[in-house]
């Protein structure tokens, strides 16, 4: 009974923080003043990519059931830009709920889009079905209900095969090194597992803060499911969890910049993540790995031809790995990581970074030291 109280009020605290965070919005004059305003905040990706001087390309790509996806490329560096021939594939796919934007969020020197850029590397950067980059579909409107009829099923079916092919075949390439984080690492799990073709096709798998069960999470989102579904939805949104419109923008640029409230919205990511404040740049039970349960037999027989979802065997995936967990990390806990890694056929290469929470891997301003670095030489091994 008082574990069952402590997890309601953990959650609830969550909720107090995001409705403090709004009700700030109306009251934002009086909380001191805004810190000074990046000019990226109201950027698109390419336009993120060339304020820091590098070139940028855009492309769309369009998988098998009709998502049109954006997606970004680096083709070089500002270090060593003249020898623009062909170079090696770097393809970077984001977390969960998260874009592209996640690589090249820090400063040049420490967002890992552009390490690799300047390393030599063509580097490209995936968006998943649904989210700011990858919201349009051939058939559907985003605001119907039949286009977020989809989970991470589908961006591992359908997302990662039709992006990877149409990288390499834009490259004249035959493989790519593939760099996950968080969701990108699960559904590269997925594919690469389920795909053989695709497979062959990656050099090495990069995985950060990877996650492939939950059974040890201590994220508050675990606790979603408690929540009503009214009342969640009315929180999150009815389709696209928590959408990004002219409110975030407003919190972002008006309330969270200003100077005694910064410290609120930042611990409001560490509670979902875990902490490590000193790294932050200011700027389901089972332990099975398993397809997402559509809620009835029907409705699982029409994604997966079986009235059940399908267990994913992550002894089938065979691509080389080398894994990066952090030991502050509430979403990747440790005891899931050992889990997972014991699953891995072909491991090459495992480091728990003991200080790391889930964030820190893509926004720690000490990444390119502790891991960046270490990727890229990696990386020089298998070119």
């Amino acid at each position: 009974m008082v574990s069952s109280v402590l997890d309601k009020s953990k959650m609830w605290l969550l909720l107090t923080v995001a409705s403090l965070i709004s009700a700030l919005g109306t009251t934002h004059a009086y909380f001191g003043k805004l810190h000074p305003i990046s000019p990226e905040v109201t950027m698109n990706i390419s336009q993120m990519i060339s304020y820091w001087g590098y070139p940028s390309e855009e492309y769309d790509v369009i998988t098998e059931d009709g998502y049109i996806l954006g997606i970004n490329r680096i083709p070089y560096g500002k270090k060593n830009s003249e020898n623009i021939g062909r170079r090696p594939v770097a393809f970077l796919q984001h977390g969960l709920l998260a874009s592209a934007t996640n690589w090249i969020s820090n400063l040049p020197n420490n967002s890992l889009a552009f390490i690799l850029a300047d390393a030599g590397y063509d580097v490209w950067l995936g968006n998943s079905r649904g989210n700011t980059w990858a919201r349009r579909n051939l058939y559907f409107s985003p605001d119907s209900v039949e286009f977020w009829a989809f989970s991470f099923d589908e961006m591992a079916k359908y997302d990662l095969p039709a992006t990877i092919d149409f990288i390499l075949k834009k490259t004249g390439q035959d493989k790519l090194h593939y760099v996950g984080h968080s969701q990108g690492t699960t559904i590269g799990f997925i594919a690469f597992s389920t795909n053989p073709k695709l497979a062959k096709r990656i050099k090495t798998f990069y995985a950060l803060a990877p996650v492939a069960t939950v059974k040890y999470t201590k994220t508050l989102l675990n606790k979603l499911m408690l929540l009503p579904s009214t009342i969640f939805k009315l929180v999150f949104g009815d389709k696209i969890f928590y959408p990004h419109h002219f409110f975030d923008q407003f919190l972002a640029t008006e309330v969270c910049s200003r100077e005694t409230v910064d410290l609120l919205c930042s611990n409001a990511l560490f509670i979902i993540c875990g902490f490590d404040t000193k790294n932050l740049n200011m700027a389901v039970k089972s332990g099975e790995f398993q397809a997402f349960d559509w809620g009835s037999p029907a409705l699982n027989m029409l994604h997966f031809h079986q009235p059940t979802p399908p267990y994913y065997n992550l002894t089938d995936m065979h691509v080389p790995i080398a894994v990066w967990n952090g030991g502050n990390d509430l979403l990747a806990d440790p005891r899931d990581v050992d889990l997972l890694l014991s699953k891995l056929p072909n491991l090459i290469y495992h480091r728990k970074i003991p200080p790391y929470n889930h964030l820190d891997f893509i926004w720690a301003m000490d990444a390119p030291q502790v891991l960046y670095n270490e990727i890229v030489s990696m990386m020089g091994e298998n070119n």
